[in-house]
């Protein structure tokens, strides 16, 4: 009995040395902590009235960290200086120190968005709002509308919708140096937006999506949208914005001498006649031709033979604008010919050969060109030049599956100078027809003509258009696989083109609607689709 006794006094203090170990681990696995972080206190309370203070502390119930705070912090109305929001890394309150001024009478919102994570697994608490105001009671009012961009058919990035107070000595080009009355940002997928906290007021609506967020419309960076009216708040309605960036005005840009027969002249803007003189005195043999650059705002101006001035002197004329351009002329080397095929390769059909010059083109022999098939049979062609490009174009049949063979023997080119190219050869090649698809489309319900329906990529390229001047089907034909877009463009003033608009003159970008849904078109495969426009 002793020994039994003993026996179980020895197995009893074991497992209670056990258990107590067992208290002492970490148990492992658990669930995930999914609970976002809860607001202990704020001093000054949210919602304050009467504010006076500079110094606002937020306080919470575990530890904290603020994740992308300037892009998601919108204070509104702006604050001229950005307060100071610390501490940037893990800590269990929010302080931010004010460093404006702050105006009488106002109600303030701090929206932090999604900036607020715990600090474990990052959980948000989403849109906290801190309000105050600097008068005897909170603004109640709300705005609400929706923004779309003009050529897109979602938002790309950020938007803010914003709110100009207006008064006596209101002036359409606040927005170019003052911060808005009232800001909020814009949802990104559905374009909504809503303004809360506002006063009682006449208000200009406009939207921005900036490449600096300073809230100043700066138009040769910036998409702007604006509403043709001005807005009394309190009201019910809902209002829409449309995005789009202006074309800026003309403004020459200071001239380059780039080689030794060879001036560049860098444009802002959409000149519709400009037009270059020269001023300085040349040899009576002296001779020049200009064209445009194929991808940048540039026109080139080659000269003959050169001049000894250091500097030339050009009158820049575009309509009524007259601008005096100086070029400092450099001992440079003169540039020799050069010609290269802009899209040889794969070829649709129907595709032109395009071949770029490095020097104005001067004439073309079509008796030094041969183009063969796969065979060497020779085949037809045609060509022409497009002076204000500075592009060599041959056109020639095509069969499907086929290759071709483009040579341009010695002297087939001649430029300005009366240089002529050396032997070149490009190859191009064709697909099947069946390894294109085909898209044939119905339009209904289209009020207005003309229209130009675009087939465009999934990366918004254009790849085809037709203009329409009535109803009628529209077929895109030899289109690559790939998904596209399919948008229609209210030509309203009939120039062949998509316009955008100008906040000062107070025009709106022409309508562009896109069909509803992204379109797959596969090999050897024809879509039958409807448009039908709502209104």
């Amino acid at each position: 009995m002793k020994i039994r006794f003993l026996y179980t006094i020895i197995v009893g203090l074991l497992l209670l040395s056990f258990t107590q170990c067992a208290k002492r681990g970490r148990p492992s696995g658990g669930k995930r902590d999914t609970i976002p972080p809860t607001i202990v206190k704020s001093v000054p309370e949210n919602f304050t009235t009467a504010f006076k203070e500079n110094e606002i502390r937020i306080y919470f119930n575990e530890y904290i960290k603020l994740k992308n705070l300037s892009k998601e912090l919108i204070i509104s109305p702006p604050l001229k200086y950005t307060p100071i929001v610390t501490p940037v890394s893990t800590s269990k309150f929010i302080k931010i120190k004010i460093l404006d001024t702050l105006l009488e009478n106002t109600t303030y919102s701090f929206n932090f968005g999604k900036s607020i994570v715990d600090n474990n697994e990052e959980n948000e608490y989403p849109q906290f709002k801190y309000i105050f105001s600097t008068g005897s009671y909170i603004d109640s009012l709300t705005l609400s509308g929706t923004i779309k961009d003009a050529k897109l058919p979602t938002l790309t990035k950020d938007v803010f919708a914003m709110l100009y107070e207006v008064t006596e000595d209101f002036k359409d080009s606040v927005v170019f140096n003052q911060k808005p009355t009232y800001v909020t940002i814009a949802n990104d997928s559905t374009g909504g937006f809503t303004f809360e906290n506002l006063k009682e007021g006449t208000y200009l609506l406009t939207a921005l999506q900036e490449t600096v967020n300073d809230y100043i419309f700066q138009p040769r960076k910036d998409k702007i949208g604006f509403l043709n009216q001005v807005i009394t708040v309190p009201t019910d309605s809902s209002y829409a914005l449309t995005l789009f960036k202006e074309i800026p005005p003309y403004e020459p840009a200071t001239p380059k001498h780039v080689s030794k027969n060879h001036i560049i002249f860098g444009y802002e803007g959409e000149p519709k006649e400009l037009a270059f003189t020269l001023l300085t005195s040349v040899p009576d043999s002296f001779a020049a031709k200009t064209y445009h650059d194929i991808k940048k705002d540039t026109i080139h101006y080659w000269f003959k033979p050169p001049v000894a001035a250091d500097t030339l002197l050009f009158l820049a004329k575009e309509k009524n604008r007259i601008d005096s351009l100086f070029v400092r002329m450099k001992d440079l080397y003169r540039d020799s010919l050069q010609i290269k095929a802009l899209n040889a390769g794969t070829m649709r059909f129907d595709d032109t050969l395009k071949l770029l010059s490095n020097t104005p083109i001067e004439a073309v022999l079509e008796e030094k060109i041969l183009i063969t098939d796969r065979d060497t049979l020779a085949v037809a062609f045609t060509k022409t030049v497009n002076k204000k490009y500075n592009t060599a174009q041959l056109f020639f049949p095509k069969e499907e599956d086929q290759r071709y063979q483009i040579k341009l023997f010695p002297g087939a080119i001649t430029d300005f100078f009366g240089n002529t190219n050396d032997t070149l050869q490009y190859r191009v090649t064709t697909k099947s027809v069946s390894d294109y698809g085909s898209i044939s489309l119905t339009l209904e319900n289209v009020k207005k003509f003309p229209i130009i329906v675009q087939l465009v990529s999934d990366k918004f390229k254009l790849i085809s258009e037709t203009y329409l001047t009535e109803k009628q089907p529209v077929n895109f034909d030899l289109v690559n696989p790939g998904k596209y877009y399919i948008r229609l463009v209210f030509d309203t003033n009939k120039n062949g083109k998509w316009d955008t608009g100008d906040f000062l003159l107070k025009k709106q970008p022409e309508r562009i609607v896109y069909y509803p849904s992204v379109l797959e078109v596969r090999p050897n495969w024809s879509l039958q689709e409807t448009f039908t426009l709502d209104n």
